[in-house]
């Protein structure tokens, strides 16, 4: 059994598949407390289902690539049953995951969004970071970055684990309100980084506050 937020059909805001149709499949629980955080409503609230009781809810919206995302996932153990029914039935899957459990046991056609915390967010400390040492080709690195000092420290880690040739994508994000995108595109051109800086699309189509999409 699985504890579930949220089932929803939008358009993906984040990574390399930003714009496309999506269906988020939000897990309930998180370890971590991040500053920034624009979803703690998804520590508490969700209902207990079945792994085939939310594929049949994903599947209705007749859509491709789904997101698994929290919360922080990777705290129930179905979830792994869940990615591998959804890799069977065709589906694409990305998974959102903070970086702090391990990624041992996430299928390897999974494309997994690690999101290293930075300092700004209060919970630095609790990277795992072997994660970024066993990345997949396909895999993503994700920062969300509030100040010079998130940029900085994204910047080291970026280059001591050289993630620009082990990784897919690496994404640097301005928390939302925070750090204007401009500044922080400033930066990225000075510094001469191989990352792709990122917005949180949905945040600009509908409201941020606005939950389900």
């Amino acid at each position: 059994m699985l504890t579930v937020n949220e089932i929803f059909y939008s358009i993906q805001g984040e990574s390399t598949r930003a714009g496309e149709p999506c269906v988020f499949v939000r897990l309930t629980a998180c370890d971590l407390r991040c500053s920034w955080c624009d979803t703690p409503y998804a520590f508490y609230e969700g209902r207990k289902r079945s792994v085939e009781d939310v594929i049949g809810d994903v599947e209705q919206h007749q859509c491709r690539l789904v997101e698994i995302t929290g919360g922080e996932p990777l705290l129930q153990r179905d979830v792994y049953p869940l990615m591998e029914r959804l890799l069977e039935r065709g589906h694409g899957v990305l998974l959102e995951t903070g970086g702090h459990v391990p990624l041992d046991d996430v299928p390897e056609p999974v494309v997994a969004v690690v999101d290293v915390k930075c300092p700004g967010s209060g919970e630095a400390g609790h990277m795992h970071w072997p994660n970024l040492e066993q990345l997949s080709r396909h895999d993503e690195v994700k920062f969300v970055i509030a100040d010079r000092v998130d940029f900085d420290y994204a910047a080291g880690v970026v280059g001591r684990f050289r993630l620009s040739e082990h990784a897919a994508a690496v994404l640097f994000s301005p928390v939302h309100g925070e750090l204007d995108p401009a500044t922080l595109a400033g930066w990225i051109l000075e510094a001469r980084l191989p990352v792709r800086l990122q917005i949180q699309a949905h945040k600009y189509i509908w409201s941020p506050e606005a939950r389900g999409v």
